[in-house]
């Protein structure tokens, strides 16, 4: 069977997916239609915007299904007669009886070296926690999260600058080179997968909003920059300022000189006291402003020199 022959149906919403979406579509697949989350009211105005996987198969004459809960609305894929369904990032559990409908099977680009970070946020966990290696791992798709057959694991490294964003570019280059190299050997039962390691899992929850909240009195400077990485261009990592929340969203290490615990230097850099040392803020965003780097802060609010945040 040739690229062109295999039906697929894509499943996936975000920006990293519809990037990757439109790879299988350039690199031959016959994608017959693509499940996406519902469009979400975006920014102060909420404003319904079209998911980025929506936009992309629009762009290529691809219908588009958004059910509002796939696994009470799935039966219209069996109209589409998928040989494979492939997700990456779609954003909901998909039941079992979707994963038994297409010819061969269904597969899914998950964002860690499983067995390791199974679940919502592997991304943005591995950071986190100070990983210097990723991947991609091309996987069978069960019932249980994750927990599938392994085909192939594309792996990467992430540097101690990369952020989120950065990170999300690495992986979707490994799922480019998984769609271009790893799929139809699957498909043509060259390659039968090896069983995942159950002694080996670990779990990547779901980012919540109490997760964005440092903790000052846990934290050192390597787990305070990590934290922020890991969620930075987009979200940010806070602590309260007058009691207002400021944004951190680029911090490195600067030293191990001990101070007062979260003490705001506003001079020549802006430093924030840690346990073990200061890191020096990049990027930050005061509540209500927009995102300044440190020289703007420095120009704007060097009253805030000796501030203790919390």
């Amino acid at each position: 069977m040739e690229k062109r022959d295999l039906r697929v149906v894509y499943m996936g919403t975000p920006e990293m997916s519809a990037r990757v979406l439109e790879h299988v579509i350039q690199a031959g697949y016959n994608v017959v239609g693509v499940i996406a989350r519902i469009d979400k009211p975006v920014g102060r105005k909420k404003i319904i915007e079209k998911v980025p996987t929506k936009l992309m198969a629009e762009k290529y004459g691809i219908p588009v299904f958004q059910p509002l809960k796939i696994r009470l609305d799935y039966e219209f894929v069996r109209d589409l007669k998928p040989d494979i369904i492939l997700t990456m990032a779609y954003g909901q559990i998909i039941p079992k009886g979707l994963l038994e409908i297409p010819k061969y099977l269904a597969l899914n680009l998950h964002a860690s070296i499983l067995p390791a970070y199974r679940g919502a946020a592997p991304i943005q966990r591995a950071i986190w926690n100070g990983e210097k290696e990723s991947g991609v791992t091309l996987m069978e798709m069960v019932e249980a999260m994750d927990a599938g057959r392994m085909f192939k694991i594309r792996t990467f490294p992430i540097d101690i600058n990369d952020n989120f964003a950065m990170v999300c570019d690495k992986v979707v280059d490994a799922s480019n080179k998984l769609v271009d190299e790893d799929i139809m050997p699957i498909v043509s039962g060259q390659n039968l997968g090896e069983v995942q390691d159950e002694t080996r899992v670990t779990f990547a929850d779901k980012i919540r909003p109490e997760d964005e909240k440092i903790d000052l009195n846990k934290e050192t400077v390597n787990e305070f920059v990590n934290h922020v990485r890991a969620l930075s261009p987009n979200i940010g990592a806070y602590l309260f300022l007058n009691g207002k929340k400021i944004k951190f969203f680029h911090v490195q290490k600067y030293d191990d000189v001990i101070d007062k615990v979260g003490k705001l230097t506003v001079g020549e850099k802006v430093l924030l006291a840690l346990k073990d040392g200061h890191v020096e803020i990049k990027t930050l965003q005061l509540d209500g402003k927009k995102i300044m780097d440190a020289s703007a802060f420095k120009n704007g609010y060097r009253a805030f020199d000796g501030a203790i945040l919390d």
